[in-house]
Parts: C-alpha cells; structure tokens; sequence
C-alpha cells in the first residue's frame, strides 16, 4: 500500500475533516444543490444531439410523425429509467452511477467490466466527441463553407485546448464547474428558444403542411427492427438522464434532491426536444432535413438571415457545458472505480486542499485528448453505446433483484416494478434491433473488447496481483498531485439504515 501525504501536511478548512479511523484521508463535500443538480441533468442531456440526431431519426423512421414519437418515447423511457437509478441512488448513495449498483447486486466481476468499458472507453470517448463538436463550431465562422474547409489538426488542437480549460476548472473547483454548468445550460436553452420562437413564428404563418396528422406518418417505415437505430440516436441526444447518480456523495440532501432534480431535468428537457422537432419541421422539409447533419445552422440560414452566426456560437455553448458535464461525471466514475481497488489507487485519492478527485478527472482528460488522434470517433460511439445498454437493462434489472433479496433495506424512494421491467425490455430490443437491421463487424469488435475486461479482471483484481513498482508509481503521483486517500460519508439524513455499507462493498474473493 502507498504511503499517503505528510500527515503534517496543514490542510484547508475545505478538506480538514478527519473522522474516526479515516485519520490523514479526506472526504468529498456535499456542495451541490438542486439548481446544480438540474444544471447538470440539463447541460449533460442537451449537447450536441439535438442539433444533429433529428436527421438520423427522421432517417430510420422516415415520416415526420413518427419521428416525433421516437423523440417522446426516448424522453418517457430516460424518466423510467432515470427514476430506477433514483432508488438505487438514494437505497446506494455512493457516487459512481451504475457501478456501485452493479456491484451489490452481481459482485465484483460484472462490475469490473462496466468499469473497464466505461472508464478506458465511454468515458472519455463521449468527451472526445463533444470537444470536437464545439471545435467545428467554433472555427467555423473563420472559414466560410463556400471558400475552404477548417484544417482538421486546428479543429483537434482547438478540442484538446478546451479538454485542457475544463481540467483546470474541474480540479480546481467543484463550486467552479458547477458554476459553468448553471451559465451554458441557460446559454444552450437561449438557444433551443430561438429555435423554438422562430419555428413557431413560422407556424402561425400557416406553414404546417409537414407537421398535418393526415400526412406526417405517411411512408412510416415498417421495419420494426429499423427503429432500434433510432432510438439509438434519440437516446444519444438524451444521454445524461443518469448523470445525477455519478454525483450521489456531492449532492446535498440526495434522498429528496436526487429523484427532484432528476425529474425536472428530464421532463424540462423531452418538452424541450419535441418543441425543437416541431420548430425544425415548420421550416424545413423532410426531404431538406435529410440532406443535412447539421440541422441547426441550416434552420438559422433560413430564419435570422445576417443574424444566422448566432446559431453556431450557442451550439459552441451547448457542447461546451455538456463537456464540462461529461468530465464531471467521468471523473467521480474512475474515481469511484479506483476506491473500491479496480483501477490503480493513485485514482482513488482526492486533492487534499481543493476537494477534488484530481487525479481521475486528469487521468479521464488525457485519455480523451489520446482519442483525439483518430479521424473518426462516430463508429467507435455507436459500438460502445450497444455496451452501454448492456449495463443499463443490467442496472434496472437489478432494482427487481435486491427488491427480493433485501427487502428490508431502506428505499426513501421506490418506484413500480413494472418501470424497471419496460427499461430491461427495452434494453433487450436494443442490443437485438441493431445487429438484426444492420449487422457489422462492429458489434463482435465491441464484444470482444467487452470480455478482454475479464482477462485483465483475473489476475489483476480477483488474483490480487499488483506489480511492485505501482507502490512507486503511486507515491509520486501523491507528492506530484498533493493528494490523499479519500472515505465515504453517509448523507447526514441518514439514520443508520442505509441499506449498503462502505464494509459491503470490498473487494474479496
């Protein structure tokens, strides 16, 4: 075991708590409040989806009307799902999302692997993307389309410059990125409301041919299987409707504060997207829509005229804070991962003045910047979203489980059994609907990758083997970083019933 920092170390009043036997370790702070835990349901959810996924909906459902409904039903099922993540949350409340869940319900194995894809992969992948997304943005009023192309290296330097500001922000300050959170979440609404507003200008000029129930289902794909790929892309845009649960220890009041702000976020954002769907087609064809990813910029080229440069500095906006939220809650993933021996224990610790799990958010940022380096991060995405709806049916089923093998554990919120049972059916179809309409190598790659985890599991973690130069590797990395292992803290509300200890969730064989 590493030694840890200079118990003579003096430490701010922001991290010198020592409780009982956590003697020369520090805890994170429960600093979030419900407007930042909204912020960070918002922002995380509305990223760049929404200003590209509608085209790839109305691809795979190919009618209007039914595209709406995919957009609806993604809102309906990210509630049901993100209400089953609220009870384990709040019967769990450690951070780390589905991890810990995972943990207590199937034990170590299972939840290595969701580590193992999350933390390598998801993680800073998702990151990657949305970087690179704000980059395009961003240089593209500096080269018009009609003139040239942006240099594709000035695209990713400008992605690894804003990968490496919200680092600094991010282990610097918890108050700090909530603080981004709360500015760009309203600056990506402004957005969406101009959007909105124009859209139904547009309607009240009676320009609702598109959006007539009598012909906005006609041509309807019949497919059932082909909608597995648009629910694909209507949940990417959704994505971060669990992103509250990676924050359980940092929010205060988590037993009312989690399942609240997890159900004003969801319900602000789905009215949200079917506005925004709405307004795109009272301006644009289906036909228009399809010959565009872009979606955005081609509605505002068509509405605000010399005002259209607006649009790509909002959607900079937008990918901007659902970067911040993405390396927010990617950080406490590794972090908590590293706390409970999966990862190395560099990963574990917290920095002992600013509170932060500093050593996880840099490691998540520079595997993030090293993704950067491929030309396209798209394909990757869509493989290791099949992943990830492997752990979310797992996750959901595991609130049916522990509901028979615990059921006297504390549930300061419990939802219907029957809304984990439609997530797993759901989640079923997904990993079926994919590979049946469009098979690819993709998805056995992706599998693949998927059980590599248990070669690492084996020897690593249920063996124990641990090369004797990580002791020095972790040494140096405290007295770099100035960082300490961490405890967890109970939330003050509770009685001493939480249902799952800190002793319950080790490693053993």
């Amino acid at each position: 075991m590493a030694t840890d920092v200079d118990s003579e170390q003096e430490h701010t009043n922001r991290g010198s708590n020592v409780i009982g036997g956590n003697e020369g370790k520090v805890q994170l702070l429960r600093q979030i409040t419900l407007l930042g835990g909204v912020s960070y349901v918002v922002g995380s959810m509305i990223g760049s989806g929404i200003f590209v996924s509608p085209t790839y909906v109305l691809q795979q459902t190919q009618s209007v009307g039914m595209s709406l409904i995919i957009w609806l039903i993604c809102g309906l099922l990210s509630a049901c799902g993100a209400l089953c993540y609220a009870e384990l949350g709040t019967m769990i409340p450690k951070s780390g999302g589905e991890y810990p869940y995972l943990y207590t319900t199937y034990g170590a194995p299972v939840a290595f692997l969701y580590s193992w894809i999350a933390v390598i992969i998801r993680g800073p992948s998702s990151l990657s993307i949305i970087t690179l997304t704000f980059s395009e943005y961003a240089i593209q009023p500096f080269y018009p389309e009609e003139q040239c192309d942006p240099p594709e290296v000035l695209i990713k330097m400008v992605a690894c410059v804003c990968i490496g500001l919200l680092t600094l922000v991010n282990c610097v300050s918890v108050k700090g990125a909530t603080n981004i959170q709360v500015v760009f979440t309203v600056a990506k609404l402004f957005a969406l409301v101009i959007i909105i507003v124009s859209g139904f200008v547009k309607l009240g000029q009676g320009n609702t041919q598109y959006l007539d129930p009598s012909v906005s289902f006609q041509g309807s794909a019949t497919n059932v299987f082909a909608y597995g790929i648009a629910f694909y892309q209507g949940f990417w845009a959704y994505e971060g409707w669990n992103q509250l649960n990676f924050m359980t220890e940092e929010l205060i009041n988590p037993y009312r504060n989690l399942p609240l702000g997890i159900m004003i976020g969801i319900s602000l954002v789905t009215v949200v997207y079917l506005l925004t769907n709405v307004a795109y087609f009272a301006v644009m064809s289906p036909e228009e829509m399809l010959a565009t990813s872009a979606v955005a910029i081609t509605f505002a080229n068509r509405t605000l005229g010399p005002m259209a440069w607006i649009m790509p500095f909002l959607v900079c906006c937008s990918t901007f804070g659902a970067a911040n939220g993405s390396l927010f809650a990617s950080g406490r993933i590794v972090y908590a991962v590293g706390r409970e021996g999966h990862t190395a224990q560099i990963l574990s610790m917290v920095h002992t003045s600013y509170i932060t799990p500093q050593p996880a958010i840099l490691f998540t940022a520079l595997l993030a910047i090293a993704m950067l380096i491929p030309n396209d991060f798209g394909t990757l995405v869509n493989y290791f979203s099949f992943t990830a709806w492997i752990f979310y049916g797992l996750t959901t089923t595991a609130v049916v489980i522990l509901r028979i093998r615990h059921p006297e554990w504390k549930r300061p919120v419990k939802v219907p059994l029957v809304l984990p049972i439609i997530v797993t059916v759901l989640a079923i179809y997904l990993l079926i609907a994919p590979i049946v309409d469009a098979p690819t190598f993709g998805y056995l790659y992706a599998g693949i990758i998927f059980l590599a985890g248990l070669l690492i599991y084996y020897p690593m973690i249920y063996r124990g083997y641990s090369p004797k130069f990580m002791d020095y590797v972790t040494i140096f990395f405290q007295q770099l970083l100035q960082v300490a292992p961490s405890y967890y803290s109970a939330p003050e509300e509770d009685d001493g019933n939480t249902a799952v200890k800190e002793e319950d969730l080790k490693i053993t064989d």
